[in-house]
């Protein structure tokens, strides 16, 4: 049976009533109220979503579904299309996910460099204007240097399948877990390179043609007021 893996915080939950009963539902809360609709196990609030995945596959390295679904306590964000995207993988998982055994879960591929120059350092929620040590991050998981481009698709929600995960020792997550807490902005880093993270070549760079920026799905606008 697929696994669902929810990130919470403070997020309604309610939708997770819908999800199709052929996955399980795991749900790991970060914040301080009780979650009513959903068992939760609760963690510390350190480390965003990064930590909470990587505590999963730490934890359950050794009984990972087949397939795993790892999202945020509210996926629709970054995935408008995500209950439509679950209940096919129920109905046909060997065509709804890549052959790769990755496949990133979203509506926009973006792309940001080493430091953080291009998405980062101008989003809206850093204030302050600082960098992301994309650079020093790869060098502290993996003891090398990194790309010069990260591209991704925003949200950090991905489906991956077990033999993927177990390409990578439980010594490799346990050290990638200690990076969630330590690093600066890690799970930023994290969410720019969960594909590298496991492994994989997560957008076929030939498909890319070298653009930066993609959308997949179109964008919701508010009306006009």
């Amino acid at each position: 049976m697929p696994e669902l893996v929810v990130a919470h915080y403070t997020e309604n939950l309610n939708w997770l009533r819908n999800v199709p009963a052929g996955i399980q539902k795991t749900v790991y809360t970060k914040g301080f109220e009780p979650v009513t609709e959903q068992p939760a196990i609760p963690l510390p609030n350190v480390g965003r979503e990064a930590h909470t995945y990587l505590h999963h596959i730490v934890s359950r390295y050794d009984s990972l579904a087949e397939w795993t679904v790892f999202c945020q306590g509210k996926p629709f964000d970054h995935a408008f299309d995500f209950k439509k995207t679950l209940l096919r993988f129920v109905n046909e998982p060997t065509t709804t996910f890549s052959p790769t055994g990755f496949q990133w879960l979203g509506h926009l591929i973006d792309t940001d460099d080493d430091q953080g120059n291009r998405l980062f350092r101008p989003w809206s929620k850093n204030e302050d204007g600082r960098g992301l040590d994309l650079r020093g991050f790869h060098r502290a998981l993996f003891n090398t240097d990194g790309p010069d481009l990260y591209t991704f698709v925003l949200g950090a929600q991905f489906a991956v399948h077990r033999n993927i995960l177990h390409q990578r020792p439980l010594s490799f997550y346990t050290h990638a877990l200690e990076v969630s807490t330590s690093f600066p902005d890690a799970a930023h880093c994290f969410e720019r390179s969960w594909d590298r993270v496991l492994g994989v070549v997560g957008i076929d760079p030939d498909w890319l043609a070298n653009r930066l920026t993609v959308q997949l799905k179109p964008m919701k606008h508010q009306p006009a007021s």
